[in-house]
């Protein structure tokens, strides 16, 4: 009888231990403790240099006396074009969030001062979905379009996500902080055009 209650306790003792390791495993509860801090400048961007224009007395074709070259006016910095205050979902989430334009055209959504909790497979979601307060706004994100910029680097400090040159920003019009495991919106922000 001894023998059959070992094996009975050794039979019931392995699946509990799998079945603990995969619930860690998939929940990653220690990182609710663990705070990841990025802090990141705004990119700078170089524009490419002016081509140089040909010499007086060098082959090639010179604009006639008092014409003016079509150089587009360089831009001095990076522009805005659309921002929002990140709201609480399924975890307490605050910061800002912003399109950014950058002085060669290419794009960036950046995390300022962002503060969340850490989680499980989080990722920084583009989406055309309104942003809800309270549970209702948790699982909207993925019903539609949605673009990942990436996984997010830190739930803590300022963040820079490229965005890709073929992503129409007027098709987006929120950011959130997804829980891809979980399908869930930690927090989120409504993208206000500027």
């Amino acid at each position: 009888m001894g023998k059959k209650r070992g094996g009975l306790l050794v039979g019931l003792l392995v699946p509990a231990v799998a079945l603990l390791g995969l619930g860690l495993y998939w929940f990653q509860p220690w990182k609710l403790w663990q705070n990841e801090t990025v802090n990141e400048t705004l990119p700078t961007a170089q524009l490419a240099p002016p081509a140089a224009s040909a010499s007086p007395g060098t082959s090639g074709t010179s604009a006639p006396s008092g014409a003016e070259t079509a150089t587009p006016p360089a831009q001095t910095g990076p522009q805005t074009l659309g921002q929002g205050g990140l709201i609480s979902h399924e975890h307490t989430t605050t910061g800002t969030a912003k399109l950014i334009r950058l002085p060669d055209g290419s794009r960036t959504l950046r995390l300022e001062n962002l503060d969340t909790s850490n989680g499980p497979d989080l990722r920084v979601w583009l989406t055309d979905a309104p942003v809800k307060e309270g549970t209702a706004g948790w699982r909207v994100f993925d019903d539609g379009k949605y673009v990942s910029l990436g996984k997010l680097k830190g739930n803590k400090g300022d963040q820079n996500y490229e965005i890709p040159a073929d992503v129409n920003l007027a098709d987006y019009t929120s950011v959130t902080i997804w829980c891809d495991r979980f399908d869930v919106s930690f927090g989120a922000a409504e993208l206000a055009k500027t």
